[in-house]
């Protein structure tokens, strides 16, 4: 049985090979970047490294030739990278590939405002068209990407936030890496989809809470619209098409729909997720 992960030099396809490297054969195991360099440590320990690019279609074939499992992690062209999956998952049925577990996002549906939600709802049909087993993925929003959040918040004494009452079941990176390779190395679970959750879900209200607990000061909870937290996120320094995604899911929680706790990283990895607090306590406190 031989396991394949796309992405796997990035942050989320690393930590899914050390997951997977753990109770496979590194012999079993393929991992695909466009950099085969930066996997040099996990090829000197027997895993396959090959090189796919999915700007590169005729790069994929070769990539997941013998495979039998694929992790499809979804790439960062938001907006440009519903095509190149849709093309990944046709190599990885050429190729004989029975089972693709891919990463979503919470509630891909047309009334979620998250700018990243057409491509993985396309994927996704991609993968109830195509002839190969599936499993979705649906990851939450990371824990760790507040950490900066609170830190700032902490530093000047006030949260902003776009997302009203609304709240969100942030998850890490490891559990939604541990979760992928539960299903990678135990195989089942095909024509599933999974909420990747978090064992909470914050509202803006209880991430200010926790920045006066860290920071043993005040901190106020300052609310604006959507276009004022863009012009603040370019302000801070991110380019415009990423501070529109990122103030993009702050309708999407105000809408509810980053809201869903599951249970689905304790049930497939046997551990329960760590919350967000303890993320965030670990990262800003001595």
């Amino acid at each position: 049985m031989t396991i394949a992960i796309t992405g796997a030099s990035g942050a989320l396809g690393r930590a899914s090979a050390d997951f997977v490297l753990q109770t496979v054969d590194p012999r079993e195991v393929v991992l695909t970047t466009r950099r085969p360099e930066a996997l040099a440590d996990l090829a000197a320990r027997g895993a396959q490294v090959r090189r796919a690019d999915f700007t590169d279609p005729g790069t994929l074939a070769t990539a997941f030739e013998g495979v039998d499992r694929l992790l499809l992690i979804s790439t960062d062209a938001v907006g440009a990278r519903l095509d190149q999956q849709r093309a990944a998952i046709s190599a990885a049925a050429d190729a004989g590939v029975r089972h693709i577990v891919y990463t979503s996002v919470p509630e891909p549906v047309p009334a979620n405002p998250a700018l990243v939600v057409a491509d993985h709802a396309g994927t996704e049909q991609a993968l109830r068209d195509s002839e190969v087993a599936w499993t979705v993925l649906r990851n939450n929003l990371y824990a760790h990407m507040q950490v900066p959040t609170i830190g700032q918040a902490v530093a000047s004494g006030r949260l902003v936030t776009s997302g009203g009452a609304g709240a969100t079941a942030y998850v890490t990176r490891e559990d939604c890496a541990a979760a992928a390779a539960a299903i990678l190395t135990r195989g089942g679970h095909e024509g599933r989809a999974y909420d990747i959750t978090g064992p909470e879900a914050l509202s803006a209200a209880d991430l200010a809470a926790l920045a006066r607990e860290i920071g043993g000061r005040d901190v106020e909870l300052v609310e604006v619209d959507d276009a004022a937290f863009g012009t603040g996120l370019r302000a801070a320094g991110l380019p415009d098409h990423i501070a529109e995604v990122v103030a993009s899911f702050g309708a999407a929680t105000r809408g509810g729909f980053l809201a869903q706790v599951s249970s689905a990283v304790a049930d497939l990895t046997g551990r329960k997720p760590t919350a967000l607090a303890d993320v965030v306590r670990a990262a800003l406190q001595p």
